[in-house]
C-alpha cells in the first residue's frame, strides 16, 4: 500500500540520507523524543513497496525480545524478504550494535536505519560492533531553512517572536493554537524521559531543579559550584546531570574562548537549550517579546541553536565558543575554522551599537565580525 506525505516538511537530512540508502552500511539517526524522527522515516519510505519494508518499535517488549541475543540465522528469518529495516527507540534493545552488525555482514541487499532518542544509550552500544558500517545523523526540531522551504523567507520573518517564545518542535509549528499545551506535556512528560531510566538518577528532584536553574540562568555564565550550594547538590553531581541533559539534547554547553589575554575567562561556560519553546514551559513564561525581561537571552539562545542545526546539517565544522574577560569586556559568539575567527555580537534592539572590544582586537588580529539583528539574521541562520 501507498501513501503520501505531501503536507510533510522536508528535513534538512532527507537527500544526505536518501543517497547513503543501500550502500552497505546501517544509517543512524539519533535526536530528542517529539523531534519527527518517525515521520522522516516516514518521508524516507514513501512511495516505496510497503511488502519490502520491515518496521520494529522496540517501545514494544516482543520486538525488543526478536532483537536480543538473536544469531544471525534467526535475523534472516526475520527479515525474510523485506529490504528496508526500520528499528525505532533502537537503544532499549540490549547489545542493539552487536545485532544491527550481524544484519549488516550477513543479509545481503537490506538497508537498516536505526533511530533512538537517548543518546548516551544508543552510540555506546552502537560505536564499537558498527565501526566503519554505519552512517550517523542527527535530527532537531525544525530549522529555519526547513520551514522556509514549506513557507517562504517573509513569512518566516514575520513568524519570529512566534518561534522565540514557542520554538521549533514539529507539533508546536503544525498545531500553533495548541503549543502551550504541547510544551507544558513536552516538558513534563518527555523532557526526562530517558534520563530517569538511567540508573545513577538517585535525585529526580534536584535534577529538574537544577534544568530550572538553567532555564533562568539562559545566556548567563553558569558555575557549577554556585549551582551545587543553590540547589543543594555536589558539584560533581551537578556536571554529571549537565552530561546526561546533553546526551538527550536538552541543553548544550558553550565554553569560553581563552589565548592570549590574562584576564580572559579560561574554564567558563554558558548553557543553552536546543528550543525555545521547551526553555520557556520549564519556567512557564509565554508572554510576548514587549511584556518580557528576557527577550536578549531568547535571541541569543534563538540563534545559536538555530546556527547550531545549520552547521550540523551542512557538514560545517567549526570551533564554537563565546569570549569575555574579568573586567567585562566580551563577545556572544565565536567560530573558529579555516584557521581564522569569526566572532559574532546578537543584538535585538538594533538602536543599540556594538563594537570589537579593543583587547580582543589586539589580541586576535585578522578576525571577521558581525552584528545580528533581527533585521539582519537569516543569512545567519539559513
Amino acid at each position: 500500500m501507498l501513501f503520501t506525505i505531501e503536507n510533510m516538511i522536508k528535513r534538512s537530512i532527507y537527500n544526505s540520507v536518501k543517497e547513503h540508502l543501500f550502500k552497505g552500511k546501517a544509517i543512524v539517526l539519533t535526536g530528542p523524543r517529539q523531534v519527527g524522527k518517525t515521520t522522516f522515516l516516514r518521508q524516507l519510505t514513501e512511495g516505496e513497496d510497503r511488502s519490502l519494508v520491515l518496521s520494529l518499535n522496540c517501545d514494544e517488549p516482543d520486538i525488543r525480545v526478536l532483537l536480543e541475543n538473536v544469531s544471525s540465522t534467526q535475523l534472516k528469518t526475520l527479515v525474510g524478504k523485506h529490504k528496508l529495516i526500520l528499528i525505532d527507540e533502537a537503544q532499549k534493545v540490549e547489545n542493539i550494535g552487536l545485532t544491527l552488525k550481524l544484519m549488516v555482514d550477513n543479509i545481503d541487499d537490506i538497508q537498516l536505519i536505526a533511530t533512538g532518542s537517548s543518546a548516551f544509550d544508543l552510540r555506546n552500544k552502537l560505536n564499537e560492533p558498527l565501526t566503519g558500517r554505519k552512517y550517523e545523523y542527527h535530527l532537531y526540531p525544525f530549522s529555519t531553512s526547513e520551514l522556509m522551504g514549506k513557507s517562504s523567507l517573509i513569512e518566516e520573518r514575520r513568524m519570529l517572536e512566534q518561534r522565540m517564545i514557542y520554538g521549533m518542535y514539529p507539533d508546536v509549528v503544525n498545531q500553533p493554537s495548541d503549543a502551550l499545551v504541547i510544551l507544558k506535556e513536552l516538558a513534563n512528560s518527555y523532557l526526562y524521559k530517558d534520563i530517569f531510566t538511567y540508573k545513577d538518577i538517585r535525585n529526580p528532584d534536584g535534577l529538574v531543579k537544577l534544568v530550572t536553574a538553567l532555564a533562568l540562568q539562559l545566556g548567563s555564565e553558569v558555575s557549577y559550584n554556585e549551582l551545587g550550594r543553590t540547589l543543594g547538590i555536589d558539584k560533581e553531581t551537578i556536571e554529571r546531570y549537565l552530561d546526561l541533559l546533553e546526551k538527550v539534547f536538552v541543553v548544550f554547553r558553550l565554553s569560553s574562548f581563552s589565548r592570549n589575554i590574562r584576564n580572559e575567562l579560561k574554564k567558563s561556560k554558558k548553557i543553552y537549550f536546543y528550543d525555545n519553546g521547551v526553555r520557556n514551559a520549564i519556567i512557564n513564561n509565554f508572554n510576548p517579546l514587549s511584556l518580557r525581561n528576557d527577550t536578549g537571552a531568547l535571541w541569543e539562545n534563538f540563534l545559536i541553536s538555530e546556527r547550531r542545526k545549520y552547521l550540523d546539517y551542512n557538514a560545517k565544522y567549526a570551533n564554537t565558543y563565546f569570549w569575555r574577560t574579568h573586567t567585562q569586556q566580551e563577545i556572544d559568539y565565536i567560530e573558529e575554522y579555516n584557521g581564522k575567527l569569526h566572532a559574532f555580537e546578537f543584538k535585538w534592539n538594533e538602536r543599540k551599537g556594538a563594537k570589537v572590544p579593543i583587547a580582543f582586537e589586539k589580541a586576535y588580529p585578522g578576525y571577521s565580525y558581525e552584528v545580528i539583528t533581527p533585521s539582519h539574521y537569516m543569512h545567519f541562520v539559513s
